[in-house]
C-alpha cells in the first residue's frame, strides 16, 4: 500500500468517526431544541463559512452564476430532508439502529440512478438490495413497535442522501469542490429555514422555533464545524486513495455511534439489531468488492 493510500484512509476514517461523534452530539440535545431548528442552525453557520471561503478563493463568480440551479435545488432539498429524517431518528430511537438503516443509501443511489443516469442496474445490485433491506425489517420491527411509523425515518434518510448522491452525479463537473459544497449548504439552509418558519406559524410547539439556552447552541455550532471538517476529511482521503479504496472506512462511523449510544445513552447493542445492522453492512461491502474487483479488470485489460 502506498503512503498516499495510507494517509487517504487515515483521513477518511477520521472523517467519518468525527461524524458520529457529531451525531451523538445532536442526540444528547433531544428535548432540549425543537429538529427543524437545530437543523435550520447548523446549516446556516455552514451555509455562512462556506460562502465566506468560497467568496475568499474565488470571488462573486460563483454566486452569480450557479451552474444547474434546479440541480441544485434538488441538493438543496435532499440533504434538508435527510438532516430533519435522521435528527428526529436518533432522538426516537437507538443511535446506532438508525446510523446502521441510513447504510442502505447505496442500494436506493443504484436505483436512482439506474432510473434517472441510465446506469446498468446489475443483478449483484438488486440481490444486496435486498438482502439489505431485509436487515432493515429485523432493525425495525421492534421500534416499529415502539414507536410506530417514526421507525422509519432513517430510512427515509437513505432515501434522500440517495437523490444527494445522484445530485451530485449530474453536477459533477460543473464548477470547484468548494462550490458544490457551499451550494448544498446554502440550499439547506434555506429549506429548513422555510420548514422553520412555518413550523413556527402553525403554533405547535414541537416544531416552532425559539432560542434554546447557550450551551445547545454551542454545541450545535460544534456539530457544524466539525461536520464541514469531517466532509474535507473524506473528500481529501478520497482524492489521495480513491472513492474505491476508501469507500470501507465509512463502516468506521457505524462502529463508532455503536460504542457513543452504549457509553453515554446506555444503549448496549442487542443482537437482533446487530444481526440486521451484519446483513446492512455486508451487502454494502459485497457491493464495494464487487465494484472494485470489477475495475481492476478493467485497468488490467
Amino acid at each position: 500500500m502506498q503512503q498516499s493510500d495510507r494517509a487517504g484512509l487515515l483521513f477518511t476514517l477520521t472523517g467519518f468517526c468525527l461524524l458520529s461523534v457529531g451525531d451523538a452530539i445532536i442526540k444528547g440535545v433531544a428535548g432540549e431544541w425543537t429538529p427543524p431548528a437545530v437543523a435550520a442552525f447548523r446549516y446556516a453557520l455552514g451555509a455562512v463559512g462556506l460562502s465566506l471561503f468560497l467568496y475568499q478563493r474565488e470571488g462573486r463568480a460563483p454566486f452569480l452564476k450557479v451552474p444547474k440551479p434546479g440541480v441544485q435545488l434538488l441538493r438543496g432539498l435532499a440533504v434538508a430532508g435527510a438532516t430533519l429524517a435522521f435528527f428526529g431518528s436518533i432522538w426516537l430511537m437507538p443511535l446506532a439502529d438508525a446510523v446502521a438503516i441510513t447504510f442502505t443509501q447505496p442500494m436506493f443511489t443504484a436505483m436512482l440512478a439506474a432510473a434517472f443516469l441510465g446506469e446498468r442496474l446489475r443483478l449483484h445490485t438488486v440481490a444486496a438490495t435486498l438482502v439489505a433491506f431485509a436487515g432493515v425489517l429485523i432493525i425495525l420491527r421492534p421500534n416499529f413497535l415502539e414507536i410506530g411509523w417514526a421507525a422509519l425515518l432513517p430510512l427515509f434518510c437513505a432515501f434522500c442522501m440517495a437523490v444527494l448522491v445522484t445530485a451530485n452525479r449530474a453536477v459533477r463537473g460543473a464548477g470547484s469542490v468548494l462550490a458544490a459544497q457551499a451550494y448544498v449548504a446554502i440550499g439547506g439552509a434555506f429549506t429548513l429555514g422555510l420548514v422553520v418558519t412555518l413550523g413556527t406559524l402553525s403554533g405547535d410547539p414541537r416544531v416552532a422555533f425559539y432560542w434554546p439556552e447557550w450551551h445547545v447552541l454551542l454545541r450545535v455550532a460544534f456539530v457544524a464545524c466539525s461536520a464541514t471538517a469531517a466532509h474535507w476529511l473524506v473528500f481529501l482521503g478520497t482524492e489521495r486513495a480513491g472513492a474505491a479504496t476508501v469507500a470501507p472506512m465509512t463502516y468506521g462511523q457505524l462502529l463508532v455511534a455503536t460504542s457513543l449510544a452504549w457509553i453515554f445513552f446506555d444503549e448496549a447493542p442487542d443482537a437482533v439489531a446487530m444481526l440486521g445492522a451484519a446483513l446492512i453492512v455486508g451487502s454494502g461491502l459485497w457491493l464495494w468488492w464487487l465494484g472494485r474487483r470489477r475495475d481492476l479488470a478493467g485497468t488490467t485489460r
